[in-house]
């Protein structure tokens, strides 16, 4: 699979259309199982709020992967990502209700980095709640 974005089609400033996740506890449940992460703030409502939380939140790295899922998906390809890297600003907080936590994921071509690699870099927002959930979240793809 390649990348289906020309590089020569994108500019500076070209958005990434944003996508929201749905994400509820038994999603959280079922990222425990696939990653082996079973920390209790991921499932224990009490377990969260006695360490200071405001309740149950959502893996970190699943947050991470949603985002770099919209980076690969606008590629067209999980093989155009070369580089990828975030900071945690703020947990997504999931209630235990039937609609639970939305993530919306957008993000914007900043630099051109090299016309012979094809390659764009893209900074990534990423919120939950009205509450920017990841920092310093960038991508470089390479483009065909």
């Amino acid at each position: 699979m390649t990348a289906k974005i020309s590089y020569d089609a994108v500019e500076v400033g070209t958005e990434v259309p944003t996508r929201e996740f749905r994400v509820n506890r038994a999603d959280l449940v079922r990222y425990a199982g696939a990653s082996g992460d079973f920390n209790p703030i991921h499932w224990n409502e009490k377990f969260a709020r006695e360490v200071g939380l405001p309740d149950v939140i959502a893996h970190g790295a699943y947050t991470m992967a949603q985002a770099a899922r919209v980076v690969t998906e606008w590629a067209g390809d999980p093989g155009a990502l070369v580089e990828y890297g975030v900071r945690f600003t703020r947990p997504v907080v999931v209630p235990n209700d039937d609609k639970g936590a939305v993530i919306e994921i957008g993000a914007k071509v900043t630099a051109k980095l090299d016309d012979e690699a094809r390659t764009v870099r893209l900074d990534i927002t990423a919120t939950s709640g009205g509450q920017k959930v990841l920092g310093r979240a960038r991508a470089v793809v390479r483009l065909v």
